[in-house]
């Protein structure tokens, strides 16, 4: 077997991934908010900067992170780059991780509707179930009328409808356009915006909070490198479904360190909105529809992010310089 075809070393690699990115959000939650998010998020984009050489293909020019042959997209890319990042820094701030994640996890059933809306895709009653069955699940999770929401909450439903508008972006620009702009635009977002409103407030942090600042950015930076390195040896639909296993992260996290709790009610929400993800990218992968799997992430949050055919096609420079 080739070792640019081994799913089974693609498939590890991708829980791998998912495990560095689950370590990432939890020392976003260690700072307890004491550092603001954008902040934070500026900190993520920086170590951001370290993927962009995997991203370069030979053929690329480093002004290709700002260049695009669509305008209005790119920027409405940049815009949702910086909205998610700073959204899924708040998520993980606000709520317990195996909440957080339970509503990133909807990310497939926005990414669903959103087609249907731009892209005027055909979605099917499969997959119109599955949306359906991801949205139950959020109801059991929150309750509305029986618990009191929170900042919490809205951040993720904002970061999630962010990353779903990134995806049909993606798609709707095409494989015309070069990847090291698809992912300059939402880093370079998040780097501006962020930045901008650092110049209001800047927080001046302990050395322990220097310490998980940078402990969420150098995860995020090589959560990122693995999947790319995950999608160079197995196809995307594999890559995909492993991202659910930062469920289980959340939950150990949330028990041995924030003493979070998880009642039956929201043990069945997770379960329903987890295999909603899964009912939709197994009807993807049927369809040959691009998969809305976290691979290249400028936020760091693995659900939260672009496509698999971005990271394989950040491969492509990699394998050729191999190949040399």
């Amino acid at each position: 077997m080739s070792p640019i075809h081994s799913p089974v070393r693609g498939v590890l690699l991708a829980f791998a991934a998912y495990a560095v990115f689950a370590f990432s959000d939890a020392s976003i939650k260690i700072l307890h908010g004491a550092i603001p998010s954008y902040q934070v998020g500026f900190i993520g984009a920086v170590f951001g900067l370290v993927v962009l050489p995997v991203v370069k293909t030979r053929d690329d020019s480093w002004l290709d992170v700002a260049r695009t042959s669509n305008r209005t997209l790119w920027a409405l890319r940049f815009v949702c780059g910086a909205i998610g990042a700073i959204a899924s820094i708040i998520t993980f701030t606000k709520l317990p991780m195996a909440e957080a994640f339970c509503l990133l996890f909807l990310l497939p059933s926005f990414v669903t509707i959103l087609s249907v809306i731009f892209l005027k895709e055909d979605v099917r009653w499969q997959r119109w179930t599955a949306v359906i069955v991801g949205f139950i699940g959020v109801l059991i999770v929150l309750r509305p009328g029986f618990r009191e929401l929170s900042i919490g909450h809205l951040a993720a439903a904002i970061g999630g409808l962010s990353a779903a508008i990134s995806i049909v972006i993606l798609r709707a620009m095409g494989p015309a356009e070069k990847r090291i702009s698809l992912y300059g635009a939402g880093l370079i977002g998040t780097l501006t915006v962020s930045g901008l409103l650092m110049l209001s407030d800047i927080a001046t942090p302990t050395p322990r909070e220097w310490l998980f600042m940078a402990t969420y950015g150098i995860l995020g930076a090589i959560g990122n490198v693995l999947l790319m390195t995950a999608a160079r040896f197995a196809p995307a639909n594999l890559v995909a479904p492993p991202q659910y296993s930062q469920m289980i992260w959340a939950i150990a996290f949330g028990y041995l360190i924030f003493d979070d709790t998880i009642d039956l009610p929201m043990a069945a929400g997770i379960v329903l909105i987890i295999c909603s993800g899964l009912l939709t990218l197994a009807r993807e992968r049927k369809r040959g529809t691009p998969l809305p799997a976290a691979v290249v992430s400028v936020d760091n949050q693995a659900p939260v992010s672009a496509t698999a055919e971005l990271a394989e096609a950040g491969f492509e420079g990699v394998e050729r310089r191999i190949a040399e």
